[in-house]
């Protein structure tokens, strides 16, 4: 086993040192003004990508060296109920310890409240490693985004309280969003929100189920705060502590996941404090905490994919079979390598999205310090936060789905002894299948994606790729993609031109699949101008990915009877 899972993967420090951070860096670093203020802050570009690099070298020791050898047992002993009160497996406790210990669990957040001020890709990094040593983990330790809300939207007196302890690792987090009766559909929440008028406190009533470290210290709470209201207007988000009045009624019996306690809550009027505005809850703070879980999965599924093509190809290499190593053998060696491709394709599009989430951060937190902003910076902040609305589920549907597939092929690289406990190669299948279900399943990202491909958001993006110098090889490959983004645009048109809201809604797979694939492509040819050893790579991809946009036109172009009819007709028979 690896010690260290940075330093043993260079695509993960390909992706910072060429990702174009610098004007991200330095909005959040106030033009660097914090160095002043704190020694540990950078004091230009090259100190703070140094800083990055060491951090990151940090999880990656921790990630390969001490919680890596302890998942399998964290994964056979489990979370468990005893008396009301969680208990998390030995493993998980001290995993959780030395995180606390190198003070990493304030990773975003800002140095006044002891964080490390990094943005959401070195976290999105960070959180890709541990999800590789233990996935389970990372549904712990890839909840900062609770303290992260609170820092975004919360008052002076609540980031006081709360962010220095979720820094120094005192507190935990959950989000408590999911009902028995609300699942995906968030804006039918009932857990009630009540104000006593006298006191000017929130008291919170009703269920929450399938609360991911529902045990937590601090809750993120979705409640109806309006009476006779029915929809998501009705909403707001509260913070709340954990108390006599919340119970923790039962632990899930999961398939995978199983460090984590995934939670039935009854709150029993329980103290609550107002986060941000009323009514807001739904519409503003609960899309924004969404979008940072997207991508947390994200990285959680590529993790899980990285670690098991791992499994895959030390395994193949070791076992032989009619006298060679089954690694040497076509019919296996393809399944690497296309793998490898994929994996490597789904981290270009992964943080390329955490670039544009970091934009985005950063212009809204210099549009809310700014006086008078002008037209251009509020036009900075809509368009990144259009652009990073888009492309968090084209992110969170490609790399999960990535998992899963390279997650079942492991095991059919192993055959019958992948389907036995004794290596972990089942245990990575059975991990890798939440992840394109919670957050938001694949099919939810595809209808939260479809608007952003209607309105062609990554349109300029995808042009400005495509006007790269390539050259030889490159240049021909990229000739392809141009036709395929040519054929991505005529199957828009010809969706918006059938004006028929079923079929608007029968087509986000392809044309998200279609997009995804496009941007890909132009990515992966922009790394091999940059390192022309992973021209390789754009080239299985393209070849690969490519065809599947030509069928997805194909079917769009050609269909001459109503595939709302047709899919009626097949279900009948």
């Amino acid at each position: 086993m690896a010690d260290n899972f940075y330093r043993d993967n260079p695509d993960i420090r390909f992706r910072l040192q060429t990702l174009d951070l610098e004007e991200v860096v330095r909005m959040r670093e106030q033009d660097y003004a914090q160095a002043a203020e704190f020694p540990e802050a950078p004091a230009d570009f090259a100190d703070a990508l140094d800083s990055y690099d060491r951090v990151l070298e940090m999880v990656g020791a921790l990630s390969g060296g001490t919680i890596a050898p302890r998942a399998a047992a964290v994964d056979e002993e489990g979370a468990r109920l005893v008396k009301g009160t969680v208990h998390y497996a030995a493993g998980t406790v001290e995993n959780l310890r030395d995180l606390g210990l190198a003070q990493l669990m304030g990773v975003m957040l800002p140095r006044r409240y002891g964080g490390l001020n990094c943005p959401s890709t070195v976290y999105a990094m960070m959180t890709e490693m541990v999800s590789r040593a233990d996935a389970s983990l990372q549904n712990l330790f890839g909840l900062q985004d609770i303290a992260e809300t609170i820092c975004r939207f919360g008052d002076e007196a609540q980031k006081a309280y709360f962010l220095p302890k979720f820094a120094s690792g005192e507190v935990d987090g959950a989000m408590a969003l999911t009902e028995p009766e609300a699942g995906s559909d968030l804006q039918a929440v009932q857990l009630k929100a009540h104000l006593d008028e006298g006191t000017g406190q929130w008291y919170l009533s009703g269920m929450k189920r399938f609360i991911t470290n529902g045990c937590a210290k601090v809750l993120l709470v979705l409640a109806r705060s309006e009476e006779g209201t029915r929809d998501g207007r009705g909403l707001s988000m509260f913070v709340c502590e954990r108390c006599p009045e919340l119970v923790v009624r039962r632990i899930e019996n999961k398939l995978g996941i199983h460090g984590s306690p995934n939670c039935e809550l009854q709150f029993n009027r329980v103290p609550a404090q107002l986060v941000g505005a009323r009514r807001r809850g739904l519409t503003r703070y609960v899309m924004s905490l969404m979008n940072g879980a997207r991508v947390a999965i994200s990285a959680q599924a590529l993790g899980i994919a990285e670690a098991a093509w791992r499994e895959g190809y030390k395994y193949a290499q070791a076992r032989e079979q009619f006298g060679r190593a089954i690694g040497k053998m076509p019919p296996v060696y393809e399944i690497l390598v296309r793998n490898k491709v994929a994996i490597m394709a789904a981290r270009a599009l992964l943080y390329e999205t955490t670039k544009m989430v970091d934009r985005r951060d950063s212009y809204e937190e210099l549009l809310n310090h700014t006086e008078n902003p002008s037209a251009e910076l509020r036009q900075l902040e809509k368009s990144s936060t259009r652009i990073a609305a888009e492309m968090t589920p084209l992110a969170k549907a490609f790399c999960t789905e990535l998992a899963n597939s390279v997650a079942y092929d492991t095991i059919q690289i192993h055959g019958g002894t992948g389907y036995m406990k004794d290596f972990p190669a089942e245990r990575l299948y059975r991990d890798a299948r939440i992840t394109n279900i919670y957050e938001g399943t694949t099919q939810l990202q595809y209808v939260a994606g479809i608007g952003g491909v209607m309105l062609r958001l990554l349109e300029p993006m995808m042009a400005e790729l495509s006007q790269i110098p390539y050259e030889g090889k490159l240049r021909r490959l990229a000739s392809a993609v141009d036709v395929a983004r040519e054929k991505l645009q005529r199957a828009v048109r010809m969706v918006e031109e059938r004006k028929d809201a079923d079929y608007f809604d029968l087509m986000a797979r392809p044309l998200c699949r279609m997009e995804t694939i496009v941007l890909v492509s132009y990515l992966l040819l922009r790394d091999a101008t940059r390192d022309r050893a992973r021209a390789v790579v754009a080239e299985r991809f393209v070849l690969d990915w490519l065809p599947e946009v030509n069928a997805h036109y194909e079917v769009i172009e050609r269909h001459d009877v109503s595939l709302i009819d047709s899919h009626e007709q097949i279900l009948a028979l």
